[in-house]
C-alpha cells in the first residue's frame, strides 16, 4: 500500500471515530445529562398532573378542642380523551353536580386529559356518580381528594377565628394572621392511565409530596368562651345595645382567655352576614373610655409622688370653672381623698390630679400605659387609637383627658391597661396564639409572654388596687360587680358618644366596667362594654349595665377555674368612709363622665 493510501485510511478511521464519538457524546447528553428534563416532558405529554392537596392546619383552643376543622370532599376531574359521548356524560353528571348540562357539555368536548368539572363535591355525591358510571359502563371521570373548612361551633369565637375566601386564603381573624402556617403546600404527581382509565402505577412519573399545614393552638379556653358568650348574649337581650363586647385576659401573661362581640355572624354562612357584624370591635372600634381612664391619671400622680391615697383634693362642690368652661360632677363633693376620687368617680378630682401632673407628664403616662399604639395582638385590623400630642391640646384638655374625654381608645387597650394594675405594673402584649405545632404534635413555634414596659411601680398598683376594691362596694360606683366569695377590684366607665359632626350625642352612651379578681391575687382581668344600650337616663351607667354582666361572667369563670373563695370578713365589719361613718346602708353611687 502506498503512503497516500495509508494516509487516506488513517483519515477515514479518525473520521469514523470522531463520528462515533459525537454520537456517543450526544447519546450521553440525552440519556444522562438531560434525563430528568426529558422524562418530565414525556410525562407531561403522555400523562396527567394530579394535584395532591395539602390539608389546612387545625385551629384549636388551649385544651386542644378543635375550633376550625377540615371535612373531606372531592374534586371531579374529566379525561376528555376517554369521554366518547360528551352529551350523554353531561346528562349523567348534570343532576348530581347541580350544573347546567350545556356547561358540562362544553367542558367535556375536548381531548385534554385533565379538566376540572367541579370542586368541593361531597363524598356522597362522588359515590353516586361512580355508581352511575358503572351502570352505564362510561369512562373518563375521576376524583381527587380535597377538603373544605368547617367551624364546629358556628358563630362562637367568630371574630377571632375568621374565615377563608373561595380560593382558601385566610380573610379575617386567625385564619388570616396565621395563614402562612395554616395553609401548607400542595404536592403533585404525574400519572398515566390505560384505555380503561386505570392508573398505570409502574409508569407513575415525578411526584412531590404535599406538606400539610401546621396546627395553631390559641390561648382561648372554650369553657370560658362559652361563659362569656352566654352572659353577653343575655345582657344584649336585656339592654339591646348597638354593640357589646367582653374580654377576659390572664393579667400576668397577657393571654386572652375569651373574646366575644355582638353582633356576631355564623362562620358557616359568611355570605349572609353584614360587614358590620363581621367587625372585631375589640381591636377595631374607637371609643372614648370614660372613667375607666382615671386609673391612668391617678396612677401617674401617685407614681410621681404628687399625692397619696389619703391626699385631699377640693372638688369644688360639683362645679369647676376652668378656661371659661364648667366641669361637673354627678354629685357635689367638697374635699375628697385620692382614693375617694376613684370610688365616687369624681371628674373634678381626676382633672385636678391631671393638672398636678401637667400636660407633658400626663401624656407620657397615657402612652406608657399603651394608649395611642397597637397592642400587637395577633388579630388583623387593630388600630392605634387617637391620643393627640400635647401641642394639639386645647386649653381645657388638661381637665377633660384625665377623666377619659378627648381621647379615643380600643377595648383591647383598655383591658390591657387594667392588667397593668392587676399584675403589679407590667404592660404585657396581649397574646391570643399559644403555639404552632406540626401533625405529630411537635412545637414549631411558641409565643412566650412579652413585657413591653413598666409604666408604674408595684407599690402604686397596690394603692390603686386598694381604691378599686372600694369602687366595688356599697359606697362605690360598681356595687353590681360584686362576686360572692371573692374581692373584686375594678372601675366603671360612662362615656357620652361623640357626634361625628362635632360635640356629643344627647342620651347616647358607651358604658363599661373593667376589673379583676381575686383582687389581691388576680387570675383574670376582664372588660364588659355596651354601646348605646336601650335604657333610661337613671340606668345608663357602667355600674348599672356593664358591672352586673361582669359579675355573672366572673362568678362562673371562678368556678370553672376552680379558684378558691376567700375567707369571709368577720361579722359586723363594714366599709368605713374617710369621715369614719359606716356606709352599711349607703346607696351605690354612679358617675357622670
Amino acid at each position: 500500500m502506498t503512503g497516500a493510501a495509508k494516509l487516506r485510511a488513517w483519515i477515514a478511521c479518525f473520521g469514523l471515530a470522531a463520528c462515533f464519538g459525537i454520537f456517543i457524546g450526544r447519546l450521553y447528553f440525552l440519556q444522562v445529562v438531560k434525563h430528568e428534563e426529558y422524562t418530565q416532558i414525556a410525562t407531561e405529554k403522555h400523562g396527567t398532573k394530579q394535584i395532591i392537596h395539602a390539608r389546612r392546619g387545625l385551629i384549636m383552643d388551649c385544651n386542644d378542642e378543635i375550633l376550625a376543622d377540615n371535612v373531606p370532599v372531592q374534586t371531579v376531574i374529566a379525561d376528555g380523551s376517554l369521554v366518547k359521548d360528551p352529551d350523554a356524560m353531561a346528562a349523567l353528571l348534570s343532576g348530581p353536580l347541580e350544573m347546567p348540562q350545556k356547561e358540562l357539555r362544553d367542558k367535556l368536548d375536548t381531548e385534554r386529559k385533565y379538566v376540572v368539572l367541579k370542586r368541593r363535591v361531597s363524598e356522597a355525591v362522588s359515590e353516586e356518580i361512580t355508581n352511575r358510571l358503572k351502570v352505564r359502563s362510561m369512562k373518563g371521570i375521576f376524583f381527587e381528594p380535597d377538603n373544605v373548612r368547617t367551624y364546629p361551633n358556628g358563630s362562637m369565637l367568630c371574630h377571632v377565628l375568621g374565615f377563608l375566601d373561595s380560593d382558601y386564603n385566610g380573610i379575617q381573624g386567625i385564619e388570616k394572621t396565621m395563614d402562612e402556617y395554616l395553609r401548607g403546600y400542595d404536592g403533585f404527581r404525574f400519572t398515566e392511565r390505560d384505555r380503561t382509565g386505570k392508573e398505570l402505577v409502574q409508569y407513575r412519573g415525578q411526584e412531590k409530596k404535599a406538606r400539610n399545614g401546621y396546627n395553631v393552638r390559641l390561648t382561648v379556653d372554650m369553657g370560658l368562651q362559652n361563659i362569656v358568650e352566654s352572659e353577653l348574649q343575655a345582657g344584649c337581650a336585656q339592654w339591646k345595645p348597638k354593640m357589646a363586647l367582653a374580654i377576659l385576659m390572664r393579667p400576668q401573661t397577657g393571654e386572652i382567655l375569651a373574646m366575644a362581640n355582638r353582633p356576631g355572624f355564623d362562620l358557616g354562612k359568611v355570605q349572609e352576614s353584614s360587614p358590620e357584624a363581621m367587625k372585631n370591635c375589640a381591636v377595631i372600634n374607637l371609643v372614648e373610655p370614660g372613667s375607666t381612664f382615671k386609673i391612668v391619671t391617678t396612677a401617674g400622680a401617685l407614681n410621681e409622688k404628687l399625692a397619696t391615697l389619703d391626699s385631699m383634693v377640693f372638688c369644688e362642690n360639683g362645679h369647676f370653672s376652668y378656661a371659661g368652661r364648667v366641669l361637673h360632677d354627678h354629685h357635689g363633693y367638697a374635699d375628697l381623698s385620692v382614693q375617694d376620687i376613684l370610688v365616687h368617680s369624681s371628674n373634678i378630682g381626676a382633672a385636678k390630679l391631671g393638672m398636678r401632673l401637667g400636660e407633658e407628664k400626663l401624656y407620657e403616662y397615657i402612652r406608657s400605659f399603651g394608649f395611642g399604639e397597637r397592642t400587637g395582638i395577633a388579630l388583623p385590623g387593630e388600630i392605634n387609637g387617637i391620643i393627640h400630642p400635647v401641642h394639639r391640646w386645647s386649653k381645657i384638655s388638661i381637665t377633660r383627658i384625665p377623666m377619659g374625654q378627648g381621647v379615643a381608645v380600643t377595648p383591647i387597650q383598655t383591658v390591657t391597661a387594667m392588667a397593668v394594675i392587676a399584675n403589679g405594673g407590667s404592660l404585657m402584649m396581649p397574646q391570643i396564639v399559644h403555639d404552632i405545632r406540626d401533625e405529630d404534635g411537635n412545637v414549631v413555634k411558641s409565643f412566650a409572654p412579652v413585657k413591653i414596659r413598666q409604666p408604674v411601680s408595684t407599690e402604686v398598683t397596690r394603692d390603686i388596687t386598694k381604691a378599686l376594691k372600694d369602687v366595688v362596694s356599697a359606697r362605690g360606683t360598681a356595687a353590681g360587680a360584686k362576686v360572692p366569695g371573692f374581692t373584686v377590684a375594678g372601675k366603671t366607665g360612662t362615656a357620652q358618644k361623640v357626634d361625628p359632626h362635632g360635640g356629643y350625642l344627647s342620651g347616647k352612651y358607651v358604658v363599661s366596667f373593667a376589673g379583676f379578681l381575686p383582687a389581691d391575687d388576680p387570675q383574670i382581668v376582664g372588660l364588659v362594654m355596651f354601646d348605646d344600650a336601650v335604657a333610661s337616663s337613671e340606668q345608663n351607667y357602667g355600674g348599672t349595665i356593664a358591672a352586673p354582666v361582669f359579675a355573672k361572667i366572673a362568678e362562673k369563670a371562678a368556678r370553672y377555674l376552680n379558684l378558691q373563695p376567700e375567707p369571709e370578713a368577720p361579722a359586723g365589719t363594714e366599709m368605713v368612709s374617710k369621715t369614719g361613718t359606716a356606709d352599711k346602708n349607703a346607696a351605690p353611687k354612679v358617675e357622670e363622665d
